[in-house]
């Protein structure tokens, strides 16, 4: 049955459709704000999936070029991998959604958001969002919902929420803020070195719209929701659970409490084989065998029981460190003798080496996905190789993961970029995780940082990143212990992951993790405040020793820049017929040419003198002559009537032979050949463009280097 129901949100009217489409989906839902469209569609697997420790949840965001009025570029002319864009909206879907599916919920499922159509006002990423949890709110898919998000923006100082699309051009904060109607459930955010506390007031503007939304899809549930369906639950067995916890406690306490990861991961590996051998002395090994996923499942609960619990009553972390504070640091610059920039940082046994490489502004990345924005100058790229955790896997391109982390660092990095005014060059950094023990992402921004200073890149301030972790009280979410500087063992058995990337001056990224149903305004503050205060011991004591500032003079191998403004209607003489005059400049010097629809021209070379060759030919094409002026020429051919003269930019004027000499001029070549250098004045530009130039009005060159030669011979 078809049913619709309307709200307002940020002003605007937002929408929520179903029983129209799709039938056959677990649940369905089409999403209007204002004249953007998302259809949402969830299902479900009806049987679990066997031999999985986890939850399979997928989302797919789904840009369709229909929904913005283009055909795609491709030779195939249809939508092909999704775009990076495509992929950060997946996650943030996925984010909030994913903790509130029961803990021991194994059966796939998978929610699909298809952009149907979209007004840049109103964004198709927030209307995903709400889509998504609306959908599985009505759908007999078990799930602890709903969730809702919005975009905060801060323009001239004032919070908005879902910024238009002028607004965001001119915004010093894009972030996304998505919850429940208590808790906030993810952050993702970019931002111009925004306050601690302007961050947090933004997010409480951004919650507060959350909680009405979130009473608004709570009503629609209970008006059309379905019956949640029946699962096979898999639960560690309690008696098995019981049994390998009372003999094996205090020896996974022990295991886990080594600084090495390696040593660790071992000693856990052979306590296993040892709790392994005491279940099936219990069992019998065809029962052991039968159950070998239920007692891997067991452990991995001890072990996990084992860390947090150390961390929240003890206040002990498995390799000995105080809850506040970071793993030993290094850092270096100038690894590589010929790239543009580079940088090693290391935190504990995380590794990343960021490397920098400067090209022309025309080698920017061009996008084409369903906003405005169609190209970026700076370009940020993560790799996580199988080796950097010691395992044998072949390389199969970057997931989704690696584009996360790689967009989180760019995003952390990009407001303190200079201008293309400033500094004309494409900019790619690619950072390379050579071993990872958590944390690689904000390794990431501050290798980078040093890099990019490394390649004289003139930053406006040096960027570090830090993340914060957190154990809760599973009877009082309320009481927890945070931590500083989370290494990989206590993300993936804590509750929170709060990565903050910033400067001295304020925060520049956020992207939060967690595993819990929320965060309080609380945990928020704290964290904010424990990473600004790692964040500034890591830019003081580690980065700024190493390099301060950007070093004054790019590499040698990196392309040197000049740079000339010319008239918009001059640029069709430098490029030529075809391109032709542009290749042939191209082709005498070996430089690399841009030149933009204003006029601005760069020119790129790693030989300064045949970047001002290539100038000079250009400026030769695009000068403008006019009456009065004086010009140095050569002479291109002799007439009885005259001489003709070359004065720049393909353009000849003639010397008549009247206006040669004071003398009186029989013969022109008796005063002037071919080849030439002569001074001249222009004394008319007809209109057709003929020049008309005099010499007798300057000093005669002729007689000017007779006299130079009787000097010298007087010397």
């Amino acid at each position: 049955m078809f049913k619709s129901y309307e709200t307002e949100l940020a002003g605007r009217r937002l929408v929520i459709e179903t029983g129209k489409l799709a039938g056959l989906a677990n649940g369905n839902v089409l999403v209007k704000y204002g004249d953007t469209v998302v259809m949402v569609n969830v299902t479900a697997s009806k049987e679990p999936k066997e031999g999985i420790d986890f939850f399979p949840l997928s989302v797919d965001y789904e840009e369709k070029l229909y929904a913005v009025g283009k055909i795609p570029g491709s030779f195939q002319k249809r939508e092909g991998k999704p775009s990076d864009k495509a992929i950060l909206v997946s996650r943030a879907i996925d984010r909030p959604l994913r903790p509130l599916f029961p803990k021991d919920f194994r059966n796939d499922v998978v929610v699909v958001a298809t952009v149907l159509c979209v007004e840049q006002d109103n964004s198709p990423e927030v209307a995903a969002m709400i889509g998504a949890s609306a959908a599985l709110s009505i759908s007999d898919i078990p799930f602890g919902g709903p969730t809702a998000a919005v975009n905060v923006g801060l323009v001239n100082g004032e919070i908005i929420i879902n910024p238009t699309e002028e607004q965001r051009k001119v915004s010093d904060l894009t972030l996304t803020v998505a919850g429940t109607a208590e808790k906030v459930a993810m952050i993702e955010a970019g931002a111009n070195e925004v306050s601690d506390e302007t961050m947090l007031e933004a997010i409480k503007k951004g919650h507060e719209e959350i909680k009405k939304i979130c009473k608004f899809i709570s009503d629609i549930q209970k008006e059309i929701g379905k019956p949640k369906f029946e699962y096979k639950s898999f639960e560690v067995d309690h008696e098995l659970y019981e049994f390998i916890a009372e003999k094996f406690t205090e020896k996974m306490k022990q295991a886990v409490q080594e600084v090495d990861k390696d040593t660790r991961d071992n000693n856990v590996a052979v306590l296993s084989e040892e709790i392994t051998t005491a279940v099936t002395e219990k069992l019998g090994e065809e029962a052991a065998t039968e159950r070998a996923q239920e007692i891997g499942e067991a452990i991995y609960k001890l072990e996990k029981k084992c860390v947090r619990d150390m961390i929240f009553y003890e206040h002990k972390r498995v390799d000995g460190r105080a809850i506040d504070e970071i793993r030993p640091l290094s850092c270096e610059v100038g690894l590589l003798p010929r790239t543009h920039g580079s940088a090693l940082f290391t935190r504990g046994q995380t590794q990343v080496m960021s490397v920098v490489t400067l090209g022309m502004t025309s080698e920017e990345q061009e996008l084409d996905g369903i906003d405005t924005e169609t190209a970026k100058r700076y370009m940020h790229q993560y790799n996580f190789p199988a080796y950097s955790v010691g395992e044998a896997r072949a390389s199969r391109g970057p997931g989704r993961r690696e584009i996360g982390h790689g967009a989180l660092a760019e995003k952390a990095l990009v407001p303190v970029i200079p201008s293309k005014e400033e500094f004309p060059y494409a900019i790619r950094v690619v950072s390379e995780v050579l071993s990872s023990n958590g944390s690689t992402s904000q390794a990431s921004i501050c290798g980078s940082t040093l890099a990019l200073m490394d390649a004289g890149v003139p930053i406006k301030r040096p960027v570090a990143g830090i993340s914060t972790g957190l154990v809760t009280n599973p009877e009082n979410p309320d009481d927890y212990v945070m931590l500083t500087d989370i290494q990989g063992l206590e993300d993936f058995f804590g509750d929170m992951d709060f990565k903050v990337g910033g400067t001295e001056k304020g925060i520049t990224a956020i992207q939060v993790d967690i595993k819990v149903d929320g965060l309080s305004y609380k945990i928020i503050e704290e964290a904010f405040a424990r990473t600004r205060k790692a964040r500034q011991y890591i830019l003081d004591e580690i980065m700024k020793p190493q390099i301060s500032e950007p070093r004054e003079e790019i590499s040698q191998y990196a392309p040197h820049i000049v740079t000339t403004q010319i008239k918009v209607d001059k640029i069709k003489d430098v490029i030529g017929k075809g391109g032709e005059t542009i290749n042939k400049i191209i082709e005498a010097t070996g430089v690399k040419i841009d030149i933009e629809d204003d006029g601005q021209v760069f020119i790129y070379s790693v030989d300064q003198e045949k970047s001002e060759q290539a100038l000079d030919m250009i400026e030769d094409i695009v000068r403008e002559f006019e009456v009065g002026g004086i010009y140095y020429g050569t002479v291109t051919r002799t007439t009885n009537f005259g001489a003709f003269v070359d004065i720049g930019g393909g353009k000849e004027g003639l010397v008549h032979i009247s206006k040669i000499s004071k003398e009186r001029v029989k013969n022109v070549e008796d005063f002037v050949k071919v080849g030439d250098k002569v001074p001249v004045k222009v004394i008319e530009i007809d209109e057709q463009g003929r020049i008309n130039l005099t010499m007798k009005d300057l000093v005669d060159t002729k007689s000017e280097e007779e006299n130079t030669e009787t000097e010298n011979e007087k010397e």
